[in-house]
């Protein structure tokens, strides 16, 4: 539809197919004014006068001609649907009313470098189609770029913008916002950079929102201050994408990179949910506290996680734990000390190791959540970790998970007593304690057999006629007699007889034989002289 033809709201040129506002008294727009009509509608102008050029064509000469007359200090200033033919130099120029830029098109260059906007600054659906700089420009009021087309390089650094929006707006060429401090809420929300952008040094006073947008080329996202949160949810990357951020939430849920993506953050929080990266994608805490709030429906190549506290993150919802590398992170750790409880056991000593959030939440968590023990025991197992204590953890974790998944009692059973004596060998101070109280409860019943009094039984003395003899009166020097002849062949033959026949028959029948020796009348024998 020809230009002529909209309802653009104003009274048009009187020339043919002229959009432009009329300038009364003439009824035409200043571009097809006489040159003494023009002359005369300048010295009409004055510093903090508005201006009207909306729909007309301004060459470069027309316009330096209304600035000049305007003393470079404009009042309300409209500019819509007007096209600028040739360079468009705002450079140190002042509005000090709002000024308006809606779809009007640049043909050459567009440069506010130093411009100063009291009010608010309109450039919704314009369109430049070589650069655009706002280098050092003050915008007190809100700055809109929603669905502005930028045809080559947008500069925007050492801005300062009290609020902007930039929705759907497209960037053909490098964009930078380095060092742009925004006083308030930044939008990209579905804007399109189809080469570099960066935001080295940037301040942002509040959030910085890149939901929905798209960078095709590479994107260096490292502001120095975000107070609100970096959204870049559902945002796209075709190629490199770094984030360094600080003090902050970076929100990448739902987003997408095909190249490589590299997030450095300081005490700051990051979100993964149901991202999908088909580059090596790593998470780096440089300082501070970096918490990993969820990690659901991720999909990744490889992703690094170093430094990341993850002990508020749940793991069962990530389909492929074998695609994570953990470095350095924190992880939920068991109760201390002794817990009574109602189930079986009722006394419960946990050894201190670190768990998953998941395996924390469904044992200790208020809520115990429907969660599969298998399920756990194949993150314990799945997941890379690069220490070495957490690895055994994880590795006890998985013990404990099959245990608990154990089809039979039998099952269980073993594995109980696996877990009670060593701890599924990963314990060796318990097998230790074990030898030890073994070493312990052996040497004790052997120092008691030892020390125990002994009770054996004594035969009494026996003389030769085979009777006891009497025992000494108390206070008697007992008499020890001396042996007779052949008492050491008798006492050899009591010890090689056998035990077959009683005391007494044995004893008689010896002394007997001993009657019997000639030369032997059974008494003692005399002293020879």
């Amino acid at each position: 539809m020809p230009p002529s033809l909209l309802d653009v709201g104003w009274i048009t040129c009187a020339r043919d197919d002229c959009p432009g506002a009329a300038h009364p008294p003439y009824g035409r727009c200043l571009a097809h004014l006489d040159p003494g009509e023009l002359e005369s509608a300048l010295r009409a102008l004055s510093p903090g006068h508005a201006v009207d050029l909306r729909g007309t064509a301004v060459s470069a000469e027309l316009l330096d001609l209304v600035l000049d007359a305007a003393g470079r200090r404009l009042g309300r200033a409209r500019f819509d649907l007007a096209r600028f033919t040739g360079p468009a130099r705002f450079a140190g120029v002042e509005f000090l009313g709002d000024a308006t830029f809606d779809r009007a098109r640049f043909d050459g260059l567009a440069s506010f470098f130093g411009a100063r906007f009291t009010g608010n600054a309109s450039f919704g659906e314009a369109v430049f189609a070589r650069e655009l700089t706002m280098h050092g420009s003050r915008v007190h009021g809100h700055a809109s770029f929603d669905r502005s087309s930028v045809g080559s390089d947008a500069l925007f650094g050492d801005a300062c913008l009290s609020s902007a929006s930039f929705d759907r707006a497209e960037f053909r060429g490098f964009t930078s916002f380095d060092g742009t401090l925004f006083h308030g809420e930044a939008r990209f929300r579905g804007a399109r950079f189809r080469r570099a952008v960066s935001l080295s040094r940037a301040w942002f006073d509040g959030a910085a929102a890149f939901e929905g947008a798209r960078f095709t080329d590479g994107a260096f996202l490292s502001p120095r201050s975000v107070a609100g949160r970096l959204n870049l949810a559902g945002a796209r990357a075709d190629g490199k994408l770094e984030i360094d951020a600080s003090g902050c939430l970076v929100d990448l849920r739902n987003a997408r990179t095909e190249g490589r993506l590299t997030v450095r953050l300081d005490d700051a929080d990051v979100d993964l949910h149901g991202l999908v990266s088909r580059g090596q994608a790593s998470v780096v805490r440089r300082s501070g506290r970096v918490r990993v709030l969820s990690l659901e429906r991720l999909d990744v190549d490889r992703l690094t996680l170093s430094g990341a506290d993850l002990s508020g993150c749940h793991l069962a919802g990530v389909p492929d734990p074998g695609r994570l590398r953990l470095s350095g992170c924190v992880f939920a750790t068991t109760p201390r000390g002794v817990q009574l409880r109602l189930s079986w056991p009722p006394v419960r000593w946990w050894s201190r190791r670190q768990i998953l959030a998941d395996e924390h939440a469904w044992r200790f968590g208020p809520a115990r959540p429907a969660l599969d023990p298998g399920r756990l025991k194949h993150l314990y197992t799945g997941l890379r970790v690069d220490d070495d204590r957490t690895a055994t953890d994880f590795a006890f974790g998985a013990m404990e998970m099959r245990r608990m998944a154990a089809a039979g009692p039998t099952a269980r059973a073993v594995l109980g007593v696996y877990w009670l004596l060593c701890g599924y060998g990963l314990r060796t101070g318990r097998a230790l304690a074990w030898l030890v109280l073994v070493a312990a409860v052996a040497a004790g019943s052997l120092l008691w057999s030892s020390s125990a009094p002994q009770h054996v039984a004594r035969r009494p003395p026996w003389t030769g006629s085979g009777v006891p003899a009497q025992a000494p009166p108390p206070g008697a020097r007992a008499v020890v007699p001396r042996p007779r002849a052949g008492a050491s062949a008798v006492r050899g033959a009591v010890s090689r007889t056998r035990p077959t026949r009683s005391g007494v028959a044995v004893r008689a029948d010896l002394t007997a034989r001993v009657a019997r020796r000639p030369g032997d009348s059974g008494d003692l024998p005399r002293p020879r002289p």
